[in-house]
């Protein structure tokens, strides 16, 4: 067995730089909860290349560091009555971890009422020879531990400090946060798909920590059981909801299929009332045949109220409170998106971008987009995230133009007219193929825009695949067009494409299963 107690401090960062720390942490009272568990745990893991362990309990430290030659960062937990800090809390679990044979000692370095200080932790460790490692949940007790001489920052407790539920992701932004304050930075929390491993290390993590998803059969199991059980527990469809700027449709939708499906045009004119009032209409015969209403819609959405992004494609009355009229009209739950980023969820899910990291593309009469990335759909701060169309672009005399109106369907049917042609997009399209040279001259116009925009957003989102959409996007010949428009990029800059495979039912399957995951985290 090789010993790392006495490494010097860059030789033991450099051992472990970039690498997997493994957490052998059965779930206590489990059929795993004991040493010799342990140990097998530790040396399978060694054996599959993990640089360092995350042991709890001295005589599982004891037992792993006569069997395993890689560091070990050892803790202990207790359950106190006057303090909610459980790793480590004593000095006297410190001098015992050091006898045991752990490398690296790890305590709580939270800002709670604590038995001991930070500060006299730290100093306890370093007695023994040992580098201590702070388990913290937010930048300022990073800050604080670095300042008090910590060796090592975890993220251990982001998410875990609260009255909430811990978040489904791992805290990416305090890694980042924590990178700049000149010590090495353990990402640990939430790490379970090698993906988030790799995207901490990008983020700048000196090493991961992965626990449950390696060393936790119950958990592991319960993931895939929770998730199979998520698929086959709908029993009953939802009512789909779609609000564009020239049709609605309405659909009862069960699982990634349409059982029924209705559609009439909008009319802008006729005010967002009236546009409800025809889906209850059409729906008026679905009563009690759906669980929940899920609504795809033409504009911004922000707590369940509308916006209007672009009134001239669909009015919509300021901060207008959508989810509460919903829950009016019909029964049940109530999940209200963006149609473009209910699209872009129905492709992930369901379509030609199934669980990949996306953008996704509706180039129709207007143009509007949707990221999926790690596993969520992403609204950003108000809402905007995806909406790709109105990105500006500056033309001369210090103007801009958004994406849309130079790209879109309404732009090229404009360009038509302004060359001197009455012609919608579709009409544009049918003269390019009949060999009219203004009309190809139109099309590569919106393609030679629309991919100097992708390979922006590429070396941005760096998505796995773009996915096109839309009537204008999917039209005969556009995607070949976009191809060669955006062979002039560097290859780091030209993204991967592929062509909507849902159709015009994107986002009413998109929202339909926004809404079928929000009633199965309820239940």
């Amino acid at each position: 067995m090789t010993s790392h107690l006495a490494a010097p401090r860059a030789a033991f960062i450099d051992a472990i730089r970039g690498g997997l720390i493994v957490s052998c942490q059965p779930v206590p009272g489990g059929p795993f909860d004991d040493p010799d568990s342990v140990v097998r745990f530790a040396l399978a893991t060694q054996n599959a290349g993990a640089k360092a362990l995350r042991i709890e309990g001295v005589s599982n430290v004891a037992a792993v560091a006569a069997a395993c030659s890689i560091p070990i960062i050892g803790l202990v937990k207790r359950d106190l009555a006057d303090t909610p800090v459980r790793i480590t809390p004593w000095i006297e679990d410190v001098k015992a971890l050091a006898e045991a044979g752990a490398t690296i000692i790890a305590f709580d370095a939270t800002d709670r009422t604590r038995p001991v200080p930070v500060e006299d932790l730290i100093k306890a460790v370093h007695a023994q020879g040992r580098r201590a490692m702070a388990d913290i949940a937010t930048i300022a007790e990073a800050r604080s531990a670095a300042g008090l001489g910590v060796d090592i920052i975890g993220t251990t407790m982001s998410g875990y400090t609260g009255m909430e539920p811990p978040p489904r992701a791992p805290d990416m932004d305090l890694v980042v946060q924590a990178r700049d304050l000149g010590k090495p930075v353990i990402a640990e929390g939430r790490y379970n798909e090698p993906r988030l491993a790799a995207a901490a290390i990008r983020a700048g993590a000196t090493a991961v920590v992965v626990g449950s998803a390696i060393t936790r059969p119950e958990h592991i199991t319960r993931w895939f059981v929770d998730a199979m059980a998520a698929e086959t527990a709908i029993a009953q469809p939802v009512l789909a909801i779609d609000i564009g700027g020239s049709k609605t449709a309405v659909a009862l939708v069960r699982g990634n299929g349409v059982v029924a499906r209705r559609q009439v045009p909008t009319r802008p004119a006729d005010g967002v009332e009236v546009w409800l009032q025809s889906i209850a209409d059409m729906a008026q015969d679905w009563r009690g045949q759906y669980d929940g209403v899920a609504a795809a819609v033409t504009g911004l959405v922000r707590e369940g109220r509308w916006f209007a992004v672009n009134p001239a494609t669909l009015p919509v009355p300021a901060r207008f409170d959508l989810a509460s009229r919903l829950k009016g009209l019909f029964s049940g739950p109530v999940v209200a998106v963006n149609d473009a980023q209910a699209a872009a969820w129905g492709e992930y899910r369901f379509g030609a971008g199934q669980g990949r990291n996306l953008l996704f593309l509706t180039i129709s009469s207007g143009i509007g987009g949707g990221i999926v990335s790690g596993g969520q759909l992403l609204h950003g701060s108000s809402g905007l995230a995806g909406h790709v169309g109105q990105m500006p672009m500056p033309t001369s005399g210090m103007q801009y133009h958004s994406l849309e109106e130079v790209a879109s369907g309404f732009a090229i049917a404009a360009a038509a007219r302004k060359a001197g042609h009455e012609a919608d997009a579709r009409a544009v399209f049918a003269a390019a193929a009949a060999g009219e040279s203004w009309a190809e001259c139109i099309i590569n116009g919106s393609v030679n825009h629309l991919a100097a925009y992708l390979s922006g957003l590429q070396a941005v989102i760096d998505p796995q695949v773009i996915v096109i959409g839309g009537g204008v996007g999917l039209a005969p010949g556009y995607l070949s067009r976009l191809e060669k428009a955006l062979s002039h990029f560097p290859a780091l800059l030209r993204p991967s494409l592929k062509p909507a495979l849902l159709g015009p039912n994107a986002g009413l399957l998109g929202a339909a299963d926004l809404l079928n995951r929000q009633m199965m985290m309820a239940r």
